[in-house]
């Protein structure tokens, strides 16, 4: 098996994503465009960089997220699972859940259909959301889950990119986890652009076969 490469304190508990409430003048859109292949692979990085180390995809298996978001097994196996010699497993962690427990108070949330519980705009706009408060044990706070017990763990991300990058690359991180959710939403949508496409053919001999059928009425 690989070296586990698990760093706790870079992504402690999302209790956020599991209870509680929220500002919603603080949510905004999320830029979600899952026919962005780019922005999906990259949102699937950064989740296993920042976020895999407390949290899991239970609900995914990285053999169907290479398939669907086109990425050779090769670079999956050497660059995104840590945990696993198999390319189907699902995406868990090494994390024990009874340590976490003890750790944490509760054992960080399974993140694979957290967009359809939550939505895609209010993860969003949880991750753009921290602000520095000295008051909380990590000195972070988040305007869309006040009080919220995780960190900013990527605020060294933020200083790094920049507001408007960081901004595109949470809106990566929730493009991806929209995608965890509905695995088939993708071809979904694609699928209902050639109906439309269809639809639309169709109408020319519709409405021509009308105006044949209507011709002699007055």
């Amino acid at each position: 098996m690989k070296k586990l490469a698990v760093i706790l304190f870079s992504c402690l508990p999302l209790v956020a994503f599991a209870a509680g409430g929220g500002h919603n003048e603080y949510v905004v859109k999320a830029p979600v465009n899952l026919q962005d292949k780019v922005g999906l692979q990259n949102g699937a990085k950064l989740f296993v960089n920042y976020c895999m180390g407390c949290h899991t995809l239970q609900y995914q298996r990285y053999s169907r997220m290479a398939e669907d978001l086109e990425m050779p097994e090769e670079l999956v196996m050497e660059n995104l699972n840590f945990v696993s010699d198999k390319f189907g497993d699902q995406m868990h962690n090494a994390m024990d859940q009874d340590d976490a427990k003890k750790w944490f108070g509760n054992a960080p949330p399974d993140l694979t259909m957290v967009t359809r519980y939550r939505s895609s705009d209010w993860v969003y706009s949880y991750l753009i959301n921290f602000y520095e408060d000295e008051s909380r044990p990590f000195g972070y706070n988040n305007h869309v889950f006040p009080s919220v017990g995780m960190p900013h763990v990527m605020a060294g991300l933020e200083d790094e990119l920049g507001e408007d990058e960081f901004k595109q690359a949470m809106g990566d991180i929730t493009n991806f986890l929209t995608y965890t959710a509905e695995p088939v939403r993708p071809q979904r949508e694609r699928l209902g652009v050639y109906v439309l496409l269809f639809l639309g053919i169709l109408l020319i001999p519709a409405y021509l076969l009308k105006k044949e059928y209507w011709k002699d009425v007055h």
